[in-house]
């Protein structure tokens, strides 16, 4: 018997959506008609899921029930209750169960069958550079390879992202069209919405004072917050790879002259403006710096999702305030 429930982790959102969208196909198959249901275990007890896999429905023949943020999934009793439903599964009811981490609770790892989990990694940098300009190549259109770096160096490093970014050029440019680094600019600077490396970008402008770097900050957050691509996950996930950089800048820039540019390409700063980005950071965050902010976003990443949407905006903006203003610190009792 086909065992109806799916594992999929990792950060490389375009590729895991694919996944799931193809579970749900193949439960469609199997059971015909679906009662779709999404829930996420922020908001959600485990105890509601099984609730609907274990009743089903009166409307559909089947039910396929997709669970997000699964790392949470750690207590004995909510582990115990999906072994037994595995062991013994509803004839008409699919599960597929989702995280944005790589790893989950060890206990659950063990009770989903190795043929129906994966793990989704972000592309290696050798694979960037190819993926977009297949992307154009597919949708007949050209690009030049410095507008596709300038456009890997502002879009965060998963397909999902890529695609949306890459499709507006579909539609704005005629066939057959040869994209440059101007279009780039003209297209995902001059009119794109504000996202984690836009937010990146304006607090790491040593140009300015912290103050000022903090209101521009809170400016965008604010923007990014009332935009469609809100999720606070999202932004942690994106100003983590940004601060990632940041100390891999620092690990190849160690010495007096600093990095040559075969190194700083092989290390995936291949453009100039990515360069002066991160020559800024650096003027702004040391290596320790960097990796203890690292910490406060998955400590914020971690208070989110335990306390719900009621504290997430102010645990945003405590957080902004750690890195711009603190530089990695936590702000005391006193000072909140």
């Amino acid at each position: 018997m086909k065992i109806p429930v799916f594992l999929y982790t990792g950060p490389e959102f375009g590729k895991r959506n694919d996944a799931v969208d193809a579970a749900k196909k193949n439960f469609q198959k199997e059971f015909g008609q679906l009662d779709e249901h999404l829930f996420y275990l922020q908001e959600t007890p485990f105890s509601e899921v099984m609730t609907i896999l274990q009743s089903g429905t009166l409307f559909s023949n089947g039910v396929c029930v997709v669970c997000k943020g699964v790392e949470l999934l750690k207590k004995k009793e909510d582990i115990q209750m999906l072994e037994n439903w595995i062991k013994n599964p509803s004839q008409s009811a699919g599960l597929i169960l989702v995280s944005d981490e790589i790893s989950v609770d060890n206990k659950l790892e063990k009770i989903i069958p190795e043929a129906n989990k994966k793990k989704f990694w972000e592309m290696f940098e050798s694979e960037r550079l190819p993926w977009v300009k297949s992307f154009f190549n597919q949708n007949q259109l050209n690009i030049e390879t410095d507008a596709a770096e300038l456009i890997l160096d502002m879009v965060e490093n998963n397909t999902l992202a890529l695609k949306n970014e890459c499709s507006r050029f579909v539609v704005l440019f005629p066939k057959n069209t040869t994209i440059t680094a101007d279009d780039v600019e003209k297209v995902l600077v001059h009119n794109r919405e504000e996202n984690p490396f836009t937010l990146f970008n304006a607090i790491a402008d040593s140009d300015s004072p912290a103050e000022k770097r903090f209101e521009s900050g809170v400016e965008i957050l604010q923007k990014i917050r009332l935009s469609k691509d809100n999720s606070s996950v999202v932004i942690i996930a994106g100003l983590s790879s940004c601060f990632r950089r940041l100390v891999d800048w620092h690990n190849i820039n160690k010495d007096y002259y600093g990095a040559d540019e075969t190194t700083l390409k092989q290390n995936g700063f291949a453009s100039k403006p990515m360069r002066t980005q991160y020559r800024k950071a650096a003027k702004i965050w040391t290596t320790g710096q960097a990796t203890a902010i690292l910490a406060v976003l998955a400590s914020t990443d971690m208070e989110i999702r335990s306390s719900g949407k009621t504290m997430e905006d102010v645990l945003l903006y405590k957080m902004l305030y750690e890195i711009v203003v603190k530089k990695g610190a936590s702000i005391s009792v006193a000072e909140y």
